[in-house]
């Protein structure tokens, strides 16, 4: 049997949307999926030595790993109304070369803060360090991830949103792209089609039992968060939009390539539909 490992991200939403697996509820065909868990940075840096048969990415971080990795339609997260947050202490006036805290090189969210703040000078560090990096002086803002988007402290405000940022650059009808899945084009495709089947059914199991699923995440000390915060978490990020990718959400993350591409980001211009795993592959095998 073979094995194929899993990278994700520590987060509630990637957690929630790989754990039906975990626990037995989903099984992938003539396979057996291991799983690792790891900063997103951790795993864009990872995707970009080729280290995982399936990982967790910043979208913004797809151009570079385009011919070795393939996108996947599921496990994706967007925001719509809300997102990554650039926050400072209460009062403090930045400065247009303000020192800034970003969670990696290759997220999505330090791509969209670069092309909307060129004068910054940014320091990536893990995102579960960012808040402390902000309340103790070493930067004079930081962009929060995650779960930090609902737990930051009282001593904080929101400097810029970056769903507001998003609007700005891309206009008012598109939801925010940030993070989603890519598998190694050298898997055979057949066997890529039934692990990309497995992870939609894992993420379609997940969201119609949540309650369920969210209890045993808690109950095994998988989450850092409480039962109610990882509620309104998941309703942000792990919902029936993270199943399977929409028209308007690969247009959405055309459009964050366009922007990549125009601010000097990316050598070519993406058209997402391109890089997806041809699915219908199988169907006509089948006649």
């Amino acid at each position: 049997m073979r094995t194929i490992s899993v990278a994700h991200s520590p987060d509630a939403d990637d957690i929630f949307m790989y754990y039906a697996i975990k626990f037995g509820w989903v099984s992938p065909k003539d396979a057996k999926f291991t799983n690792i868990a790891a900063d997103i940075e951790t795993l864009n840096q990872a995707t970009i030595k080729g280290e995982y048969d399936i990982c967790a990415i910043s979208f913004a971080l797809y151009p570079f790993v385009k011919e070795d990795y393939a996108l996947l339609k599921t496990a994706v997260s967007f925001g719509d109304g809300y997102g990554p947050k650039l926050i400072k202490l209460k009062g403090k006036k930045l400065k247009r070369n303000f020192k800034v805290a970003l969670s990696g090189e290759y997220t999505t969210n330090a791509l969209l803060f670069k092309i909307a703040y060129p004068n910054a000078r940014p320091v990536y560090m893990n995102f579960l360090e960012i808040e402390e990096a902000v309340l103790n002086g070493a930067v004079d803002a930081g962009v929060l991830i995650h779960e930090s988007i609902l737990t930051y402290d009282d001593k904080l405000e929101v400097e810029k949103e970056m769903w507001d940022i998003w609007q700005d650059l891309a206009g008012k009808d598109l939801p925010l792209p940030l993070g989603g899945m890519c598998l190694r084009r050298s898997l055979p495709l057949a066997h890529a089609i039934n692990y990309e089947n497995t992870l939609i059914k894992a993420v379609q199991v997940g969201n119609k039992n949540k309650a369920l699923l969210s209890r045993m995440l808690i109950d095994e000390g998988l989450i850092r968060v409480d039962a109610q915060t990882l509620d309104k978490y998941l309703d942000l990020y792990a919902n029936d939009d993270s199943v399977e990718m929409s028209d308007l959400q690969l247009k959405a993350l055309d459009k964050l390539f366009e922007l990549g591409f125009k601010h000097g980001f990316y050598e070519n211009l993406l058209k997402s539909k391109e890089f997806l795993i041809p699915s219908e592959y199988e169907e006509l095998r089948a006649q």
